[in-house]
């Protein structure tokens, strides 16, 4: 009569052990996939600026404004008879 009180005490404390450490570790995999949630939504953002800032770059790669500042910038072309000042200090 002993025993098995003792056994089943003894069951019950090993399910709650089980429930207790199931759950610690179910709570630490929640927390990482959070995080790796927000990682993944600050990715989004970003790539997202991005697509916007090549949007707006497609609908002005025809300007007039757009090819004379990429010509100024990259190519080192300016206007005819436009003054060039370069820093000889850089």
């Amino acid at each position: 009569m002993k025993i098995k009180k003792i056994l089943k005490k003894l069951g019950i404390l090993t399910i709650v052990l089980y429930v207790f450490f199931t759950f610690i570790h179910q709570q630490k995999s929640i927390n990482a996939y959070n995080i790796e949630q927000e990682q993944l939504k600050e990715k989004i953002a970003k790539q997202k600026e991005y697509q916007d800032t090549l949007l707006t770059t497609k609908e002005n790669i025809a300007s007039p404004e757009y090819i004379e500042e990429i010509a100024r910038e990259k190519l080192d072309m300016y206007l005819p008879n436009e003054r060039v000042y370069i820093d000889v200090s850089q």
